[in-house]
This record gives C-alpha cells, structure tokens and sequence, in this order.
C-alpha cells in the first residue's frame, strides 16, 4: 500500500468517524457546521477527481492533456466497476448526519445520494440501449471527439492523436462485444438504425489514405489542418502526417471493418419493431427512462395527454399568425406553404450555407446586446456558430451545442446542421439560436461551469429536463422582451414549440402505445410545419433514445409553472433577473428539488 493511498483511507476514516460521533448531537455550531460541510465538499472533490482519472476523454474535455493518447475503458466490465462504487460512495453517504452541514452543502449531499441511487437503480437495465445508432453512436462519436477535442499544440500532442488512432482496434472490439451481450439480452436495434450507421461507418475509411481519392477521409484532413498550424520543421510534418496515415490503414480501417461486417450480419437478424415494449421487461424499462428523463413521476399515459393538450393549444395559436398574415386555407395549408415558399429558405448551395451562419451569428450577436435585460450573470465563455462537419451531418440532428473547454481553451459551439437546407427554414433560425446558443444551453451550461461555489460533480452534471427545459424556456423569453417582431418568426418559434409537444405524443406512442416509425411520421407530419426529412430523423431518434425528448416540453412548463407562481406571490418584487439566477445558479438540478430552491427564494423574499 502507497503512503499516499494511506492517508486517503485514514483520511475517509477520520471524516466518517467525526461526523458518525457527532450524529448523536441535537445541534452543531456554525464553526462545526462549517468543518463538516468542508470536509464532505473535499470529498466531494477528491471522488470527482477519481472519476476523471477514470477518463482519459473527459481529461480531454476538461481541457486536460493527462493520458491524452488514451481512450476510456469501453468494456461491459465498466459497469460493474461503476456500480461497486455507487455502492461504496451510498455506504460512505449515508453515515453522514446531514444536520451538522449548511444549506449549500445539503445540497450537493441530496444531489450526490441520489446520483449513486439512479446508478444502482439504473444497472439492471445497463444494456437496454443501442450504443452504435445514427444519432450518437461509438462509430462516430470517435473521430468526433478527436477532430472537435483534441487540440494539437505540440508534436507531443500529435503523437498522443496517433496513439489514439493505433487504440481505436481496442475500443471497436469491446464495443463489438457489447453489441454481442446485448443480443444475448434481446435487445437489437429495428432494422433502418444499420443502414444508417454503415453508411457512415465507411464514409470513414473513404478518401486518403484508405484509397484512392482526391480528397483526405475526415481523420486525415483533421490531423493534417492541425500538424499544419504547428511551428515545427517541413520535416518533421511529414514524418508525423507519414505515421498517422500508416496506423490509419493499419489500425483504423481493420477496427472499421470488423464493425462493419458485424453490423451487417446483425442486420439480418434485425426486425422492424420499433419501441422499448419489445425488450424483456420493456414496460419497467421505459418507466424507469421517463423518470430519469423528466425528473418525475409523470407515468406515459400522463405525459402523452399533456403532449396533445399542447398540441391543440399551439395550434390555435398558429391560427391566429395564419390569419394576422392574411393567409387564406386550413392550418395545413398554412403548413404546407410554410414547407414550400422559397422565400423562406436559403439556397442548398455553399453560398446559401454560408448566409445561414452569418444570420445565426447576427441572430446571436443581437440577443447579447439585450442579456441586462434580463440576466444578472452571464457566462464569461465565448460562443462560436459552426456548420456540422460533412462526415456526420446526413444522420445528425438539426441542432446541438457543445460546451466550452473549462479552463477557457475551447469555446461554447452551436452547431447547425447545414445538410439539408430545406430543414432549416429561415423562420426557425431565432428560435433555434436562442435555444441552442444564447440565452440557451451556453448560458446555462456555461455559468454551470463557472461556478466557484459549488462541488465539481455538479457543474458538470446533466437533468435532461431542466437543460432542455431550460433550452426550450430560451426560446419563448425573447419574444417577451420584443423580439419575434417578424410574423413569421413567431410562427417558427410556435412551430418548435410544438415540435416539442409532439414528441411527447410520439415517444409515448412508440415505447408504450406500440405505435410504429410509420405512424410516428405520420403524426408529425399531420401535426407539424417541417420537412419530411424532420419527422423521419425526430421518429428514428425516439426510437433509438426512449424517453429522451420528453425532457423539454415536460422542463419549459415546470420553470413557467414556477415563475408564474413566483410573479403570484412577490407581485410588484418579482425581478426576472432575480429569477433566472434561483434557476442557474446552483448548476442542473432535478425538477422536484427546483421547485423547493425556487419555493425556498420566494419565502425568503415574502419575509
């Protein structure tokens, strides 16, 4: 045993035996309330730096460069190891007496139980997902990670990326084998999910170096931008341009290969069944998605008839813009000109491309302009705009932020998908920017991060809900300072809004109605303004994620839920500066433990 190992366990021992000996006390000093709550915050901090010494790639994301010629341990293993220590932290946790620890630091406990229970909980249905899909499967979230994550400041970093590449054979076979005990377990992806994952596995191993091409694959033309911008001799970018390309060939394409040939025997075996209900224990299963994904009770009968109370409700409000504008037909009508008009589309050319994210970038520009308004913290991290990237855009989704680098070196990106440009109508790009970039996921992700108050797990924690509810929520607030002043911006605005209701309609539909992808596509496009091409990518995304889009509507409507109860009962007090800090200042929070911080502000101001 390591003298450093030592004094970690001494250590742990000593901090369970002071506050397990104090359990018995009626009350504690503030001096004690205070050295208690240091210490579990301590070890709130020494736990989260043993996770990300677990992780290569998170070391990555924190803008960290340990093991950075590593990957994490992809195999089935992982789980056993990650449920023995929920287990072990549960045993740690519940030897505290929460009453010698302030307020703050109850907090993060209340939070950090309930992370280990939902890891315990969860582990029985650890292989109920499809790891290789077209949304964000291994294949290529992969070279995602090394093109958008991977900085290359230095020949040291390059050979870390080649080390990278020669540990991509390691990571497909455990992902294989994954792919196989998931079998075993009855659960295999419907059968459209392979051809959109084997397109974009070979699009991979396309270009140089696997063949004959004039173009780099996605891999080269990345590792060479970045030996490029190196201040190193002509020679020793060849050398290391030289070595990346054998280990593609060598290691890569081989690693790609094996995935794709399973794949595609899988594939035979696959059947068209469409929802969670087909897996052993399904219904429990889906159940127990909706709650992690919500942070509620709502069963999915519930859930599905608040999806279509919303849906009739922005209707009617869409026929109100239909008649303000002077359009005359049914609100289908309406939405099959909004779907055609050319005026409400950019080319589906490069030029077009480019206009699209000067707009987003003015769009952005704009709302920063206008924040005093309505917040008192802002995030000191940057946003950029980018297109996404040509090897996935065909099977990634419309829209997608991807937050900063902590230590600063990376900024907050809202990507948008550029693929199909009739996909992203004009009169959607407020909504979407608000949403994804400000006052929406970067504002709240980003002051997340920045947070010196709070323990580490919880500026990086994620309640689907509240992010997504809050990115939804981001949405509608501009327009109650002034903006959507064009008609048919509003429209776009109301149009994903109730994109949003509708998938509370179909995820339901699908993992507990038994609908199938076909009826899906249908109701969106009965229901909705968008593209075709829109509802086919929504449907396949439920399929492939039970429960996941529910977050959003389910999210908005609780944070106005409780800035309508908060207006009720401070009246003339009510600041929604003041607001949105209870919302974001504490990190992600699960929407039942919002309520009580959002409850607890306004008693305190009622006072």
């Amino acid at each position: 045993m390591s003298i450093r190992f030592f004094y970690k366990i001494l250590y742990l021992g000593l901090l369970v035996l002071v506050i397990s000996c104090n359990q018995t006390k009626e009350s504690y000093s503030e001096e004690e309330i205070e050295a208690h709550s240091a210490e579990l915050n301590q070890y709130f901090e020494e736990e989260f730096q043993k996770d990300v010494a677990e992780s290569p790639m998170m070391q990555t994301r924190l803008g960290q460069k340990n093991n950075y010629g590593k990957w994490d341990d992809f195999s089935h293993l992982k789980y056993v190891e990650d449920r023995n220590k929920a287990k072990r932290r549960l045993e740690e946790l519940k030897k505290i007496d929460v009453s010698s620890l302030n307020k703050e630091t109850r907090l993060s406990y209340d939070l950090y139980l309930q992370k280990q229970e939902n890891e315990l909980e969860d582990y029985d249905y650890r292989f109920y997902n499809y790891p290789v899909n077209q949304m964000f499967g291994y294949h290529a979230e992969l070279p995602a990670f090394l093109i958008n994550m991977h900085r290359i400041d230095s020949i040291s970093d390059a050979k870390a990326y080649i080390s990278r590449l020669e540990g991509i054979p390691k990571v497909m076979e455990d992902v294989i084998g994954n792919l196989k005990i998931r079998e075993q377990n009855g659960i295999v992806p419907p059968r459209f999910v392979f051809d959109r994952v084997l397109e974009s596995s070979r699009n991979l191993i396309k270009g140089k170096p696997f063949g004959k091409s004039s173009e780099n694959s996605a891999l080269l033309e990345d590792f060479k931008l970045k030996i490029n911008d190196l201040e190193i001799s002509e020679e020793q970018k060849k050398d290391l341009i030289s070595k990346a390309e054998t280990v593609l060939i060598k290691k890569v394409k081989p690693a790609y290969n094996d995935l794709i040939v399973f794949l595609e025997t899988q594939q035979k075996r696959a059947n068209t069944n469409a929802g969670a209900w087909k897996f052993p224990k399904g219904e429990e299963f889906y159940a127990n998605a909706l709650k992690r994904t919500t942070t509620t009770n709502l069963s999915a009968y519930e859930i599905h008839e608040i999806g279509l109370n919303e849906v009739a409700r922005i209707h009617a409000e869409m026929e109100k813009i239909k008649e303000a504008v002077g359009f005359e037909g049914t609100l289908q009508d309406f939405f099959e000109f909004m779907r055609k008009d050319e005026q409400f589309y950019y080319a589906k050319d490069s030029t077009g491309r480019n206009k699209y994210l000067k707009e987003a970038r003015s769009i952005i520009n704009t709302m920063k302009v206008d924040l005093d308004r309505l917040f008192l913290t802002k995030p000191e991290a940057e946003l950029v705009v980018k297109a996404v990237e040509p090897f996935r855009e065909k099977n990634a989704g419309k829209a997608f932020y991807q937050q900063p680098a902590k230590d600063g070196s990376r900024p907050g990106t809202y990507y948008a998908n550029l693929y199909d440009m009739s996909a992203m109508p004009k009169y959607q790009m407020e909504a979407l920017a608000y949403h994804e970039g400000i006052p929406g996921h970067h504002m709240q992700i980003a002051i997340a991060q920045e947070l010196e108050e709070v323990p580490q797990f919880r500026k990086f924690s994620s309640y689907t809900a509240y992010v997504e509810g809050w990115g939804l929520y981001s949405e509608l607030l501009p327009k109650e300072i002034g903006y959507y002043k064009d008609p048919y911006s509003d429209f776009g605005r109301l149009a994903m809004e109730l994109w949003r209701s509708c998938r509370l309609v179909v995820d339901t539909g699908i993992h507990a109605k038994k609908w199938t992808r076909e009826e899906g596509i249908a109701y969106y496009k009965e229901n909705t303004p968008n593209a075709e091409s829109d509802c086919i990518k929504m449907v396949e995304r439920h399929i492939v994620m039970p429960g996941q889009a529910t977050a959003y509507k389910i999210g908005m409507n609780k944070i106005l839920e409780l800035r309508e109860y908060a207006k009720e009962q401070l009246g003339e007090d009510f600041d929604i500066r003041e607001f949105h800090d209870v919302i974001l200042l504490d990190g992600a929070l699960p929407l039942n433990i919002l309520t009580d911080k959002v409850n607890a502000w306004i008693s305190k101001e009622t006072l």
